[in-house]
């Protein structure tokens, strides 16, 4: 993969992130981003335990979906205080997806502001997302396709991002919002999945207090370095086109793969890994073709 890294600021006027990043679509890391909140001090685990501790949340693994059933489910369920303990004390895949803060810790609400960075967030949906040292999340877009500021508490974590233009080199499933299972990301094997190589990115250090603007449809891939949590404001999209395309990710794409993975399981999960590897490959040669 040739990754290269994002433009690093430490504050920025709305003027000058609609104009050089929101604009073109152009991700962006902004360092302390959280510091400047009154309530900053709270965002750490700690609190979290506190406040939420006796509640049961599901968790989930380093493991692809099973193939078997329809749609994804949790590997277990634990209350938010033994989970922070777990990932606290050893190394851990576990970790927590979509945690609606609305729903389930509203007190969260009041310990942060929107920036005014000329985006419309959606304020029903921030999201909490936990992860142990171990943890990662496959690479995948987003199917609501929405931009959002991704701000990061407590351990380092590392992200890849790409472009809609990479994923025939990223080796997409079809009908699908994720890359082929078994790809590692952290240690690509050029030689079963070939295209790699050519697939252009960034790749990001993110510590506590960090915010990274990541623009709609953009692939990403999460690793937790350390045992911490991360916080996602999101944006739905507002043009014409995009919003279009929204729709059909997430009510015709989305559950045509759903009615087709419930019918035929394994042998429809099985036949699209194939079906991405075979373009995977098309356009390993084809890229080859033109560079010599």
């Amino acid at each position: 993969m040739i990754l290269e890294n994002v433009d690093v600021v430490s504050d920025i006027s709305k003027e000058d992130f609609q104009k050089n990043y929101f604009k073109k679509h152009k991700p962006l890391l902004i360092k302390n981003f959280a510091s400047r909140w009154e309530a900053f001090d709270k965002w750490n685990l700690a609190y979290i335990r506190e406040k939420a501790g006796d509640q049961e949340v599901p968790l989930y693994d380093n493991k692809p979906a099973d193939a078997s059933k329809s749609s994804d489910a949790p590997v277990t369920h634990m209350k938010m205080k033994d989970y922070i303990d777990t990932i606290k004390s050893k190394p851990s895949d576990l970790r927590i997806f979509f945690y609606i803060i609305t729903d389930r810790l509203p007190e969260l609400l009041k310990n942060f502001t929107y920036p005014d960075m000329g985006i419309k967030f959606f304020k029903r949906l921030p999201t909490l997302f936990f992860g142990g040292s171990e943890a990662h999340v496959l690479m995948h877009y987003d199917v609501d396709l929405g931009d959002f500021l991704h701000i990061h508490f407590e351990g380092k974590k590392r992200i890849l991002l790409f472009d809609q233009k990479q994923s025939e080199f990223l080796y997409k499933v079809p009908l699908s919002v994720h890359t082929v299972y078994d790809i590692d990301y952290e240690n690509p094997d050029y030689e079963k999945f070939p295209a790699l190589q050519y697939a252009k990115g960034y790749e990001i250090l993110m510590e506590h207090g960090d915010a990274l603007f990541i623009p709609g449809a953009f692939w990403h891939f999460n690793r937790y370095l350390e045992p911490g949590f991360s916080m996602s404001l999101r944006a739905l999209p507002n043009k014409p086109g995009v919003f279009a395309n929204m729709m059909y990710h997430v009510f015709i794409m989305r559950y045509t793969d759903k009615l087709l993975r419930k019918v035929f399981k394994a042998k429809w999960v099985n036949y699209k890994q194939k079906w991405a590897c075979k373009n995977g490959a098309a356009a390993f040669e084809k890229k080859r073709n033109i560079k010599s």
